[in-house]
């Protein structure tokens, strides 16, 4: 893999982490959903497995802020495997804006394969673990 496909991989992967902290946050299922592979996986530790974008959509509905909520997310490492192929590792900060302000609610590590999709150019996730540091 060329030093320009990888920075590109990294640059694509990086794009969708943030994408998915962003719907995540604004409680937009769909496009949510919408970053993983049509047979992909979302694993949340102490919430459930998703198999597949209906799936995982209709998780992520019911996972919708009731509330402002923020994920900050960092110590982002992206491991290109080849062509069309890369690993994510990550940690985030939840915080969710409450009565007396904002506030750290939970720390937790995100473990990411992750495809382009060939059709549009764009990484997917095709399994996201999602774990908790108590």
């Amino acid at each position: 893999m060329s030093e320009s496909s990888n920075a590109d991989t990294i640059y694509g992967v990086h794009n969708t982490i943030a994408e998915y902290a962003h719907a995540l946050d604004d409680g937009r299922a769909d496009d949510v959903a919408a970053l993983f592979c049509i047979d992909g996986i979302s694993d949340i530790s102490a919430v459930g497995r998703y198999e597949g974008r209906e799936e995982i959509r209709a998780g992520y509905a019911r996972l919708a802020p009731t509330s402002p909520q923020r994920h900050l997310v960092s110590n982002v490492v992206v491991t290109p495997l080849g062509t069309g192929e890369a690993r994510a590792s990550s940690d985030f900060l939840f915080l969710a804006r409450g009565d007396a302000g904002w506030a750290a609610v939970v720390a937790g590590h995100y473990d990411d394969d992750l495809h382009l999709d060939e059709a549009d150019g764009r990484w997917r996730f095709h399994r996201r673990a999602t774990s908790y540091v108590m």
